[in-house]
């Protein structure tokens, strides 16, 4: 099968032919459809994180069950699935507590070091899995606890985006946050996840979606997927005394989804009495980040989101619903659709601020 390959740091993906093993127990085989370009994929290419090389980059996608391996019972030959990369055991404290996004038992759902590789190059060389997915390929061997049946109706190349971008963004504004009806909300980056953040937002109810982004064709796509006010980064030099006019003094919750400590910065430094910052984005691990102490003392909060807080075999057929009667738009978000071969030319487009998300189709 062919899968674009990250062989080295900061580097390109490569676009090599790998053998993929047949399923072992637990374990299911998809042939991929649909797989979304996701920022936290470029962060690795850049070098900014480290991983295990060589590794099949892509983690936001979409197929069709080939065939199962032993004691799985979740799916079948057939079935419409998204993959996710909150690979839940269903047995440690954090999956048992309702936080299955924090699963602490990740060998639960994985192969056991002395086990055959799950992906091969033609020498024997073992080839690993972004976020034991492996998204960039057109099979991909995964965990059934990986994985959440959809339905038919449902079109795989837009259930891919799901499966990542919308379940973080979406989930950081329902779940993570709770962002209440009638609220005041600010998204910082207008990316894929922003986006998210910016419809999660809307159908949760806020009466204020405040945008901020570099680049005007961006803050036109939020207006259309539910941003109600608009700041250009690019042309102030006080974001947050804009987002504190239009406001009238400030936010009830603010999403930080760029990954930049400046950005999580001002997204605390913008909230009402008793608002509440939510990082979203990957800050690199090396960045520190330097708050007032006395602004704690107005029961301002800042916290992460992993995932968007995420219950994926529930939230994703409901994402879905709301796709399919008009609520959560899909369509809108995907700017270009390319082929494997094409991904680095997507991951450009990406760095130039051309697309919001790009889809990777798969024949």
């Amino acid at each position: 099968m062919k899968a674009a390959v990250l062989t080295e740091q900061p580097g390109d993906l490569v676009i090599e032919d790998l053998t993929i093993d047949r399923p072992g127990p637990g374990e299911v085989l998809i042939q991929t459809v649909g797989a979304g370009l996701c920022h936290s994929d470029l962060h690795f290419m850049e070098g900014l994180f480290r991983t295990t090389l060589p590794i099949v980059m892509g983690h936001e996608s979409a197929g069709i069950v080939q065939a199962v391996g032993d004691d799985v019972t979740y799916v079948k030959p057939g079935d419409h699935v998204v993959a996710c990369l909150s690979i839940f055991c269903g047995q440690c404290h954090q999956c048992l507590s309702g936080h299955p996004n924090r699963c602490a038992n990740p060998k639960a759902t994985s192969r056991a070091k002395d086990a055959p590789a799950r992906l091969t190059r033609a020498d024997g060389t073992a080839v690993d899995q972004m976020a034991r997915l492996g998204g960039f390929a057109e099979e991909m061997l995964v965990h059934q606890n990986g994985l959440v049946k959809v339905i038919e109706e449902m079109p795989l190349e837009k259930a891919c985006l799901i499966g990542c971008g919308i379940t973080t963004g979406f989930g950081a504004a329902v779940r993570t946050a709770n962002v209440q009806v009638g609220t005041t909300v600010c998204v910082i980056g207008a990316g894929g996840i922003g986006l998210a953040a910016i419809q999660g937002a809307r159908i949760a109810g806020a009466n204020k979606i405040i945008v901020v982004d570099v680049s005007s064709a961006k803050l036109e796509m939020a207006g259309q997927l539910g941003g109600t006010h608009f700041v250009n980064a690019s042309e102030t030099d006080d974001v947050v005394g804009e987002v504190k006019e239009i406001s009238g003094g400030g936010v009830d919750y603010s999403f930080e989804a760029i990954g930049k400590s400046q950005t999580v910065r001002q997204a605390f430094d913008m909230l009402a009495m008793g608002g509440t910052a939510t990082v979203i984005g990957m800050v690199p691990s090396k960045d520190v980040v330097e708050l007032r102490g006395i602004d704690f003392l107005q029961e301002k909060k800042l916290q992460g989101s992993m995932m968007g807080s995420n219950q994926f075999r529930t939230d994703i057929p409901r994402m879905i619903e709301m796709y399919l009667d008009g609520r959560l738009l899909l369509d809108e978000m995907v700017s270009a659709t390319i082929d494997l071969d094409a991904v680095n030319d997507g991951y450009e487009m990406m760095k130039r601020g051309e697309v919001a998300r790009t889809v990777i189709t798969f024949d």
